[in-house]
């Protein structure tokens, strides 16, 4: 069973950053591809950014290209999102997922992953 720990959320003005960091309990963590997603209330559940197993193939929303940047550490199993330019339309809670993909190098932009973390508050306002 995977376990994922977000870390990194909080109270950021306009313009302003945040990293976000994905712990990960897995014995074999590069086989698998992890995705970030957001909820905003009253909103569904968004695919945000997600990464392949071996970090080689990165995808993000068109809400957050040029400013977000997600990357992955096999080696001490986390994933990070750097968020930079934030505005006040990324607040939600933001949750990391993790999906096995042991022989492919794909991540998928849906909600269908099969572990997930408890989520972070990230809150942008001035």
């Amino acid at each position: 069973q995977l376990q994922l720990v977000e870390s990194g959320g909080g109270l950021v003005q306009p313009g302003g950053s945040l990293r976000l960091s994905c712990a990960v309990s897995a014995t074999t963590f590069d086989y698998y591809a992890i995705g970030w997603f957001r909820q905003a209330p009253g909103k569904e559940r968004e695919a945000v950014s997600c990464i392949s197993r071996n970090g080689g193939t990165t995808t993000y929303v068109d809400s957050v290209k040029g400013r977000f940047t997600i990357s992955k550490d096999n080696a001490k199993n986390t994933v990070s999102l750097q968020m930079n330019s934030l505005k006040p339309e990324d607040t939600a809670v933001y949750y990391c997922a993790a999906d096995p993909y042991p022989f492919r190098n794909i991540c998928v932009m849906n909600v269908k992953y099969t572990y997930w973390g408890q989520g972070t508050q990230v809150t942008v306002s001035s």
